[in-house]
């Protein structure tokens, strides 16, 4: 269940069909807005010295609300910067990795993988265990950027459906779950004003 099938976007020439996929946008409270810089600090550390960067306290920031239970964190400019599904975590966009890309745990899949991670396919282990691929130690259920081997910038962000050290034991079935990958509807999406 990856985000391109749950946003359900249509990119065409035209770009984001909005009034297919956004059914709402809502401001975000001030005291809102401090209890997610600060559930985004317990989730990603390494964001402390860049949160007042990306979510500055005076900026107003706004949920733009999606089909399927997706919602999408936007500032004041109408960047997309966070999404999540359901009440689960929210994620950075690969936009906003791309500029902050130290603060996920990375995890490179070999050469062969990155047309079916682009694809949004889900990152199978023994893509993750092959000569090419590296892995940091994660636990099951972390947020994590997609690296390739060969490449600079991260191609998707996941969630870990195994701890590292499982990955590497059993190596057959899922290791990542992709949810949102280079060139997908929420990389397409136009900011949202």
């Amino acid at each position: 269940m990856h985000l391109e099938s749950l946003l359900r976007i249509d990119v065409d020439v035209y770009g984001f069909d909005e009034k297919e996929s956004i059914s709402g946008v809502q401001q975000l409270k001030s005291s809102v807005q401090k209890g997610i810089r600060s559930r985004l600090l317990e989730l990603y550390p390494h964001l402390e010295n860049y949160i007042d960067q990306i979510l500055p306290k005076k900026d107003t920031f706004r949920i733009v609300k999606c089909h399927d239970h997706i919602e999408i964190m936007v500032n004041s400019a109408g960047e997309l910067l966070f999404f999540r599904h359901r009440e689960g975590p929210w994620m950075p966009t690969l936009k906003l990795l791309h500029k902050y890309p130290f603060f996920l745990p990375m995890q490179q899949v070999d050469k062969g993988a990155i047309r079916f991670v682009l694809s949004g396919a889900n990152i199978m282990c023994p893509g993750l265990t092959s000569p090419g691929a590296r892995m940091s130690t994660v636990d099951k259920g972390q947020v994590v950027a997609v690296m390739a081997e060969g490449k600079e910038h991260a191609l998707a962000v996941g969630m870990t459906s195994l701890s590292t050290d499982d990955i590497a034991k059993v190596n057959k079935g899922v290791g990542i779950e992709n949810f949102h990958y280079l060139n997908d509807g929420l990389w397409q999406m136009k900011a949202v004003k």
